[in-house]
């Protein structure tokens, strides 16, 4: 059987690639390509840009029609690279409401979600650089 994902591919111009390796790509890997602004206060906090963005961080949306709109973190889906924010919706046609489903690179976390202990132990020590 042949292999969907290669580890040894480094890169390519090629969109179709480049489109190849995101769609194939593990979960392992595609938790990264959730990786989501920070706030100018938490950038200084913990010296860094962008982080990945996880179920309870808090967010506010900087593009589209939610455009300044904040709220909690619902759902990470990795298979779709998308998240759910609370209080987010669409009025659908037949009266129903709709969550609408965010890229992450059109977020930036305000506050984060310490509870995990990984992240926590993560973020202790890139602020003690």
């Amino acid at each position: 059987m042949k292999q969907k994902f290669n580890t040894s591919w480094k890169a390519s111009k090629q969109p179709r690639k480049q489109r190849k390796y995101l769609a194939n790509a593990p979960l392992h890997l595609r938790k990264k390509l959730l990786g989501t602004n920070l706030s100018k206060e938490l950038r200084k906090k913990y010296g860094k840009r962008t982080i990945a963005v996880k179920k309870g961080d808090t967010v506010k949306i900087m593009k589209g029609k939610f455009k300044g709109k904040k709220g909690k973190v619902n759902e990470v889906g990795l298979k779709p690279l998308k998240v759910l924010v609370d209080g987010i919706q669409v009025k659908k046609q037949d009266g129903s409401k709709a969550n609408i489903k965010l890229q992450p690179s059109n977020l930036q976390i305000i506050e984060l979600n310490l509870e995990d202990k990984k992240r926590k132990l993560e973020k202790v020590k890139e602020g003690k650089k």
